[in-house]
């Protein structure tokens, strides 16, 4: 490390030695004030201004390092869903599309989730070797994954080291070429010739610039000190009065230029694009720009120390604002955390339950996600309460699954005989027999649980398989026509159009459309929508006959009932004897109802309104009872 000697910028400002004066010709009697004198006189007396200009300078000390080392502050994201095979593949990506000092936070987060899944597989492997009988002193488990991992690793802590080892280097070269800049000022201005001085001091000026970036901790003072001296050169530069005036001149066109810009900045909608543009302007005025004129300093600093203040103060404003929205993003962050730490998954015994919490928790983790972005340096200590949180539940969940695997190989053999029991009745064509049996294999393969994943794919495709293949046999006879068939249909749907066309038939007439339409044969299964249009045309015909309710009831009932029987049907008429039933059960208790009302107005007239309207009703429950059961009766004579 190269030990620099610590400028002291009282002592410089106390160097008017004998040869300085004599060739200034004794322009003033007085030392000349330091800057901090003439920023302090210039300054308004107000401490917020020299808080502002102060923050703008160690924002600018901060930043002389910042083009080359200024670490890359983005917030890592959720490498927690990677696997090991993945992350490793993201830190090669990470380290081979960006500089060296820019990719630390990411690298960091790819370093605490690889580590902490590789610990929790090598927990497994060495869990898994203990279980077959193994010592653990014989412990032993590489992966490429590992390998390839400590190499990338290896050589990013490499590749940074050298560069923050150049960069070192290069900044105390830097500052070495700014002292003998400040050294050969100094000079030139203690043994001045007039002829040459000009000339010198711009060449001096013109390499000032160009040099780079010096060590944080020495870029204000370091500034300074060269400022002053270059103040003091201007100071001597009357002897060639049209050269100073004529760069006082330039330098105060110059720095108003800045001061408008800087104005100007103050109605910039992003306060930190103008925050960023005020420090440029600060440099250009410090690195770009000479002195102006010894009655114009004062002035020109004042408008631009003002016009720093405004966006100082703005800028402290947006930060307030903006401390208050992280606050409140924080605590909904915090708040998503602790509803996961208080999760109680104690309950789960199964599969499903810990389906069902894992959408549940990542419903939390999208909440979380959602709440809002934090800065890196506000978001960490958050971020790991919520890894933390999480991997709270994660470790129950592989308990769970690690215990759930034991059984597996038993659910493997389960599903194989399913399998085997499938594949052997896929061609069967003992239809009625095989498709309940194929059903119930169906229902026990959902009954049992997971099988080892390596096999569980296969399994699915060879059961899967079978049975789809039986099923498509299956339903490919059912709803394939044979000749005689089709011909039932075409006769059926020619009918139903005749009927379509009747208009006030007589009830032998529509007893005799019935009749015909039962001759014509059975429908085949997937033609057995056209006998529902048949009975509405049926209902139509009955409701233009003068026939009392409870025969166009029964007749539409007995119609659609005798259909039943000659499809042989017999889950709808199960499904029909069950309603009938229901019905007369609901029409007993309304009566009883209605006669128990009618016990409480046991002292009315006869022809009370109320008591003639229960009446009416019971009468009404009486007639639809009847008509109940007489459907019921007749279904009763039926033989299926």
């Amino acid at each position: 490390m190269v030990l620099y000697k610590t400028l002291n910028i009282v002592d410089m400002l106390d160097n008017n030695d004998e040869n300085t004066e004599k060739k200034a010709q004794k322009v003033e009697e007085t030392p000349k004030p330091t800057l901090e004198e003439i920023t302090e006189d210039s300054k308004p007396k107000v401490d917020e201004t020299s808080n502002a200009i102060g923050e703008i300078e160690k924002s600018m000390a901060e930043d002389a390092e910042k083009d080359v080392s200024k670490e890359d502050e983005t917030p890592t994201i959720d490498y927690t869903i990677l696997s090991l095979k993945d992350l490793v593949t993201e830190l090669k990506k990470v380290l081979s599309n960006n500089p060296v000092q820019k990719v630390k936070s990411q690298v960091e987060g790819i370093k605490s989730t690889f580590n902490q899944k590789f610990g929790t597989l090598l927990a497994e492997k060495k869990a898994a070797f203990l279980e077959a009988g193994g010592n653990s002193i014989d412990f032993q488990f590489s992966s490429p994954v590992k390998s390839e991992y400590n190499k990338l690793l290896s050589d990013y802590k490499k590749q940074r080291d050298a560069y923050y080892k150049n960069l070192e280097k290069e900044l105390s070269v830097n500052l070495e070429k700014r002292l003998t800049v400040i050294e050969q000022l100094k000079d030139l201005i203690v043994n001045a010739d007039t002829s040459t001085m000009y000339k010198s001091f711009r060449e001096l000026q013109e390499f000032w610039r160009t040099i780079g970036p010096v060590p944080k901790n020495h870029y204000n003072d370091t500034w300074k000190t060269y400022h002053h001296h270059v103040e003091r050169f201007y100071d001597l530069l009357h002897l060639s009065n049209d050269f100073r005036d004529l760069d006082f001149k330039h330098n105060l066109e110059e720095k108003l230029k800045i001061i408008e810009k800087a104005e100007a900045l103050a109605e910039e909608a992003d306060i930190n694009v103008a925050f960023k543009k005020l420090q440029d302007l600060h440099k250009t005025w410090k690195e770009d720009i000479g002195p102006v004129s010894q009655e114009m300093r004062e002035e020109v600093w004042h408008k631009f120390s003002s016009a720093t203040k405004k966006i100082h103060d703005r800028r402290h404003e947006y930060f307030r604002e903006m401390r208050s929205k992280y606050k409140d993003i924080i605590e909904k962050k915090l708040e998503v955390i602790a509803k996961i730490n208080t999760y109680d998954s104690s309950n789960n015994k199964s599969h499903n339950d810990w389906q069902k919490s894992i959408k549940e928790i990542e419903s939390l983790r999208q909440e979380y996600f959602n709440a809002g972005k934090l800065p890196y340096n506000k978001s960490e200590e958050v971020w790991q309460k919520f890894k933390a949180a999480t991997k709270k539940f994660n470790s129950a969940k592989n308990i769970f699954y690690k215990h759930e695997k034991s059984g597996q190989q038993e659910n493997l053999q389960k599903k194989i005989a399913l399998i085997e029991i499938a594949e052997s009745l896929k061609d069967s064509e003992d239809w009625e027999t095989t498709t309940n049996t194929m059903k119930k294999i169906q229902s026990d393969w959902k009954k049992i649980g997971h099988v080892p994943r390596k096999f569980s794919d296969d399994i699915w495709k060879r059961f899967k398989g079978a049975c789809n293949h039986y099923f498509d046999r299956f339903h490919q006879q059912k709803n394939s026509l044979n000749k005689e068939q089709q011909g039932v249909v075409d006769a059926k749907k020619a009918f139903l159009d005749e009927v379509k066309e009747m208009k006030k038939p007589s009830k032998d007439k529509v007893i005799e459309v019935i009749n015909k339409w039962r001759d014509l044969g059975n429908l085949p299964r997937n033609a057995r929508h056209l006998e529902g249009k048949f009975n509405k045309q049926v209902d139509k015909l009955l409701e233009g006959l003068s026939l009392g309710k409870q025969e166009m009831v029964m007749m539409k009932f007995t119609n659609v009932v005798d259909g039943y029987i000659a499809n042989n049907d017999v889950r709808k008429l199960d499904s029909e004897q069950f309603f009938v039933r229901k019905k007369i059960d609901e029409v007993v208790k309304e009566i009883q109802q209605l006669e128990n009302n009618l016990s409480f107005f046991s002292n009315a007239k006869d022809d009370n309104p109320l008591v003639l309207n229960v009446k009416s009703k019971v009468e009404e429950f009486k007639n639809d009872l009847s008509i109940w059961k007489e459907k019921l009766s007749y279904l009763r004579k039926l033989d299926y």
